[in-house]
């Protein structure tokens, strides 16, 4: 079903983007400075709720980032959040230990992202219809977890969810407005992509975000899963760095509609890459660990935000006791590799 555009709201001009005599003479009153790069990070994402449950804490530890999913609407309870539809906050921290474990994570001097939405169940926005329990069930997370940095991985039907996208967009404006200028919180939009790039609906929940006035962060590709779209010749690496560069364009172009002139170094910047390890859900694609360096030298020589990948909980060969190896699944690669091989690989050179 078609829907009308989003709404995108252009903001003033930067400094940067006006002569330097004015700027010179009015610098007293001319205090944006425009679009500034972010400190690139790298940082797995985390299973939350796969059994058996992976130990964040232990296991990632001296790492920078870890990014725990997926928070998504409790199924008897729309606008109350949950790890994966399992466990509510307080459930998670005395059966998972949520809490204690990113405790111990950032006392080892890593830092703790939390990602809302993924493929399976429903996300806060798409099932809360009412805005302003939309907006306290996301605070509620922000706050529980001291969160610095949240990721919003829209996927599926939540795509086409106009209405949906307008609520979360709004919400996450309003949670940055609340923050103090000394400690902004970091908000990534993760999107499917393909070799062109972001489709149409993807392009305006990136649009909504920032019509929306949400600071964000960049937009993060998971580069997996391409299936038809990428000819059988094609390498997994090829088809990753042909999909960023169309998200590339697309992501100057976006930040240009909503006001925010960036520069090929800046829209690089506000990009970042997310990658399956291993055994794709499309039979035919595999990610080894080659092609994971590939990608770290792709992204570190680019200058992009961030690099993530799908899972930390998967780093690792199959056994005999785990799942057929040549489909995907949740607890390792399906690949000949060391422990924690992918994890060096794509993470080399971000700071630890």
């Amino acid at each position: 079903m078609e829907h009308a555009p989003a709404p995108r709201r252009r903001r003033a001009l930067p400094c940067t983007v006006l002569s330097s005599a004015l700027c010179a003479g009015l610098l007293a009153g001319c205090g944006d400075p425009g679009p500034t790069l972010h400190e690139p990070w790298f940082g797995g994402y985390v299973n939350a709720t796969a059994y058996p449950v992976y130990d964040f804490a232990a296991e990632a530890a001296g790492r920078s980032h870890v990014v725990l999913g997926f928070v998504v609407a409790d199924p008897e309870d729309d606008c109350t959040p949950s790890w994966g539809g399992y466990y509510g906050l307080e459930d998670a921290a005395t059966d998972l230990d949520m809490d204690g474990r990113v405790t111990a994570f950032r006392d080892g001097g890593g830092e703790v992202a939390v990602s809302f939405g993924g493929a399976a169940r429903d996300e806060l926005a798409t099932a809360c219809t009412d805005r302003e329990q939309v907006y306290a069930a996301y605070r509620d997370v922000v706050d529980r977890y001291d969160l610095d940095t949240v990721d919003f991985d829209i996927e599926m039907d939540d795509l086409e969810n106009y209405e949906a996208n307008t609520r979360r967009a709004e919400a996450v404006a309003r949670l940055q407005e609340d923050r103090p200028h000394d400690d902004p919180l970091e908000v990534w939009l993760t999107l499917p992509a393909g070799l062109a790039g972001l489709e149409e609906s993807s392009q305006d929940v990136v649009a909504q975000m920032l019509g929306a006035g949400v600071e964000l962060a960049g937009v993060n590709i998971m580069t997996m899963n391409f299936d038809e779209g990428k000819p059988a010749s094609q390498s997994e690496y090829d088809a990753s760095t042909e999909a960023a560069r169309s998200v590339h364009a697309q992501v100057k172009d976006l930040y240009a509609e909503a006001g925010q002139q960036l520069s090929d170094e800046l829209a690089w910047n506000r990009m970042g890459l997310t990658p399956m390890i291993g055994q794709n859900d499309v039979s035919a694609e595999v990610l080894d660990v080659e092609a994971a360096e590939q990608l770290n030298s792709f992204a570190r020589e680019h200058g992009l935000g961030r690099v993530s990948f799908w899972s930390l909980n998967r780093d690792r060969a199959c056994g005999a006791d785990d799942p057929d190896p040549q489909e995907a699944n949740d607890f390792c690669s399906g690949i000949e590799q060391q422990r924690g091989e992918f994890t060096r690989a794509l993470g080399e050179g971000f700071e630890d």
